[in-house]
């Protein structure tokens, strides 16, 4: 553990507070973002300048909605503070929203994968600031699955959504503010961007190694774990299988009711992959995909994160159950009318899919990828805050 770590948050209250001074600052917030004494950043920023609004993401301000939920707007009634919503009918804020606002902060828990949605937001408030002419500060907080490992294929055009607008790797190994200045300078949009680094933290650190608080960013990111298991398991949300929501162990554990555990976990473990074992569970979540009927499954146990490859397990496990239940996996369209499957989303493009329905080995697929991966390495090095 590395106590010496300070989030950008705690580096902007006592280091920077000149920059807050005589303007109507709004924030961009959720319950992840907090001090390292645990005091939210709406509390903690309210004592040190004018808070004019409050803007929520995905979850809401608490983190307390489910996944896909629309979150209204309201007012906070700590703060009396409006609060508007940015996952709903609108994702940027507007000009009414913006109208007290002289300087905007962005402080939100990420977890390092193209399509947890609040980088997305930061997307769009990067585009209101542009358009409205408004700083923007981000408060930056480490990646908690680590900055050195990237993974995945670039997002490809046709393929963009809220879980993916613009081409970066399914694990892209930069934090909010790397990501914010990248977008800002590659799509040219020239907002007044200032980032307040997370003091202390290097690439090689994982959460846990931070000693900061871990703070669940939603609902369904209990842990550490469970952000080191989400880039590959994840994917299995475009498909007919529990990936263990309405369960205590969200990500970490799959299944379905068609599934046969020990066959399942039995054909895991035999591929013998870098960093992970595989036990067969019984579960019956409480809400989502089965809700209320037992599924039988595997979990999956990370003995070695720094060899673990969440998105080549996750496509081995998609690839296994194609194999061994064939008529009985199923993808599942996507939320948003007329888009391409969930799963296309979610992978960032449409050929990755038929591969896994037609037998294509896992590590030739991860191939077709590899250049591009390298591309986006060099590249993310210009945008680098920390060692």
């Amino acid at each position: 553990m590395n106590a010496s770590v300070r989030s950008g948050l705690d580096v902007l209250i006592t280091d920077h507070r000149d920059l807050l001074a005589g303007r109507r600052v709004g924030l961009v917030t959720s319950a992840g973002a907090v001090t390292a004494r645990l005091v939210s950043a709406v509390d903690a920023l309210r004592e040190v300048c004018t808070l004019s609004a409050l803007f929520a993401p995905e979850h809401g301000l608490f983190a307390h909605a489910a996944d896909g939920a629309a979150v209204d707007s309201m007012v906070d009634r700590r703060s009396g503070l409006p609060v508007y919503s940015l996952y709903g009918e609108t994702k940027k804020p507007t000009a009414a929203m913006l109208r007290h606002v002289d300087l905007l902060l962005f402080d939100i828990q990420d977890v390092g994968v193209r399509f947890y949605t609040y980088i997305w937001t930061m997307s769009y408030v990067l585009e209101a600031c542009a358009e409205h002419a408004i700083p923007l500060i981000i408060l930056d907080r480490p990646n908690p699955i680590g900055g050195e490992i990237i993974e995945g294929p670039t997002l490809e055009a046709g393929y963009e959504s809220f879980v993916g607008r613009w081409p970066i790797p399914l694990r892209h190994g930069l934090t909010v503010g790397e990501l914010a200045r990248l977008f800002n300078e590659e799509r040219g949009l020239g907002v007044d961007l200032r980032v307040i680094p997370a003091q202390g933290w290097t690439r090689a650190w994982w959460f846990d190694q931070t000693g900061l608080p871990w703070v669940p960013p939603s609902p369904a990111m209990p842990k550490l774990e469970t952000a080191t298991v989400y880039p590959g398991t994840c994917l299995l949300e475009g498909t007919n299988v529990s990936c263990g929501r309405g369960t205590a162990t969200p990500f970490e554990g799959i299944g379905a009711p068609w599934i046969d555990a020990y066959r399942l976990a039995d054909a895991m473990n035999a591929l013998d992959l870098p960093g992970v074992r595989f036990r067969p569970i019984w579960f019956t979540p409480t809400a989502s995909k089965w809700a209320g009927e037992t599924c039988q499954g595997v979990f999956l146990h990370v003995t070695e994160r720094a060899v673990f490859r969440p998105l080549r397990t996750g496509l081995h496990l998609l690839s296994t159950l194609r194999r061994l239940w064939p008529t009985d996996l199923a993808w599942l369209p996507t939320s948003w009318e007329g888009r391409p499957p969930h799963f296309d989303l979610l992978i960032g493009n449409g050929w990755v899919r038929p591969q896994i329905d037609a037998g294509r080995p896992v590590d030739e697929m991860i191939a077709e990828w590899q250049d591009s991966l390298q591309r986006f390495e060099e590249n993310r090095k210009l945008y680098f805050l920390y060692t």
